[in-house]
C-alpha cells in the first residue's frame, strides 16, 4: 500500500537518532534492545520493536525503521523511509529545552534534508510521488503534559489543563501543515497515551507499593484531548486538498492492557520490567541493572515505555485503524 514509511515524534517512535545527538535521553546499552534482533541496543527505548517498526513489517514496507541521522543510512533505506523522532521531544519548546531532544522544527529541518537526498537518489518527480503516498506516523505530546503540566514545575501551568490542550493543538495544526507543504498526503497523528497509567506517573502521585494503579484524572485529560484531536484532524483535512490525515488510537489498546492484563498474559502493569520498575529510565536502566525474569510478562519495559510485546499490540490495532480508514 505505502512505497515508504515517514516517523516524526518522540520516544516511543525514535528508532535511535538520539544515540546521535547530545542528550542524557538514550538507550543504546543494555538492557534496551535485549530482544530486539541481534540483541542490539539500538538507541530504541524498549527490550525490542517499536510501533514504526512493527507498522513497516506488518505493512510490508520493511522490518525494521532506521533512524535518519544514521551515518551508514542507505539509499535503499532512503527509498522506503527512515525515521526522523527524537526521544524527549514534543510540540512545546519547553519541552525539547529540558530535555535537549530534536524539536520538531529540527525534524522537519531534517525532512527536508531527506527530500534532497531522495531527489538526488530517483529524480524530483520519482521522489515526490513517494513523499505523497508515503504512510506518516506523527506521536507527539505525552513528554509536553508530562513536563509542562504534571511533573515538574513550568510557565505553561498558568494556561491549565484546557488551555494547555489547545495550545499543544495549534502546534500540531502547524506541523501538519508544513508536512503537507513538504508533500506529505497520507498522515496518521496518534493520539495521547492514558497517561495516567505510565509507571513513572504513579511514582511521581507517591502511591504506595502495592497500592499503585491508574490515575483517573491524568486519564481522562488523556481522553479530552485526544477527543480535540481527532476533531481538529478532521478540520483540518478539509482544508488541505488530497490529503488523508486521520487520528491514530493508541489510547484504548493500552488501557486495555492496563485493565485486563491477563487476556494478553501480563502480569505487572503498574512497574516496568527494568530495576524496580518505579523509575529507571534511559541511564537509570543500564547494563548493571537487573531485570525482570520474562519482559513479556510485563506491559512496560521501563517507567514510561512499553515492552515489544506491547507495541506489537498496539501496531496491530494502528494497522486496522490504517486499513479501515484508506481502504
Amino acid at each position: 500500500m505505502f512505497p515508504a514509511i515517514l516517523v516524526f515524534g518522540d520516544s516511543t517512535i525514535d528508532t535511535g537518532n538520539n544515540n546521535y545527538i547530545s542528550t542524557i535521553i538514550r538507550a543504546n546499552f543494555p538492557p534496551y534492545g535485549c530482544n530486539f534482533p541481534g540483541r542490539h541496543a539500538t538507541g530504541r527505548f524498549s527490550n525490542g520493536r517499536l510501533i514504526p517498526d512493527f507498522i513497516a513489517s506488518l505493512m510490508g514496507i520493511k522490518d525494521t525503521v532506521p533512524p535518519f541521522l544514521d551515518p551508514h543510512l542507505s539509499d535503499s533505506d532512503i527509498l522506503t523511509g527512515v525515521c526522523f523522532a527524537s526521544a524527549g521531544s514534543g510540540y512545546d519548546n519547553y519541552t525539547d529545552l529540558a530535555t535537549l531532544s530534536l524539536s520538531i522544527d529540527k525534524q522537519v529541518d531534517m525532512f527536508r534534508s531527506y527530500v534532497a537526498r531522495l531527489s538526488r537518489i530517483v529524480g524530483d518527480e520519482k521522489a515526490a510521488k513517494i513523499v505523497s503516498e508515503a504512510l506518516v506516523i506523527v506521536s507527539s505530546g505525552t513528554n509536553d503534559f508530562d513536563i509542562n503540566l504534571y511533573d515538574t514545575p513550568s510557565p505553561r501551568i498558568k494556561l491549565g489543563v484546557e488551555g494547555y490542550q489547545d495550545f499543544i493543538l495549534s502546534s500540531v495544526h502547524n506541523f501538519v501543515q508544513e508536512l503537507y507543504d513538504i508533500g506529505c498526503r497520507k498522515i496518521m497523528v496518534l493520539g495521547l497515551p492514558p497517561i495516567g497509567c505510565l509507571p513513572v506517573q504513579m511514582t511521581f502521585a507517591r502511591q504506595k507499593q502495592n497500592e499503585r494503579r491508574c490515575i483517573d484524572k491524568e486519564n481522562s485529560d488523556s481522553q479530552e484531548y485526544n477527543r480535540k484531536l481527532k476533531k481538529s484532524l478532521t478540520d483540518i483535512q478539509s482544508n488541505l486538498t488530497g490529503s488523508v490525515i486521520f487520528y491514530g488510537d493508541i489510547y484504548e489498546a493500552i488501557l486495555d492492557m492496563a485493565t485486563n492484563p491477563q487476556t494478553y498474559g501480563f502480569k505487572e502493569t503498574t512497574r516496568g520490567c527494568c530495576g524496580t520498575g518505579e523509575l529507571e529510565l534511559s541511564y537509570l536502566c543500564n547494563p548493571l541493572t537487573r531485570t525482570c525474569p520474562d519482559a513479556n510478562d510485563y506491559l512496560f519495559w521501563d517507567d514510561i515505555h512499553p515492552t515489544q510485546l506491547a507495541y506489537l499490540v498496539v501496531s496491530l490495532s494502528l494497522v486496522d485503524q490504517i486499513l479501515h480508514v484508506l481502504h
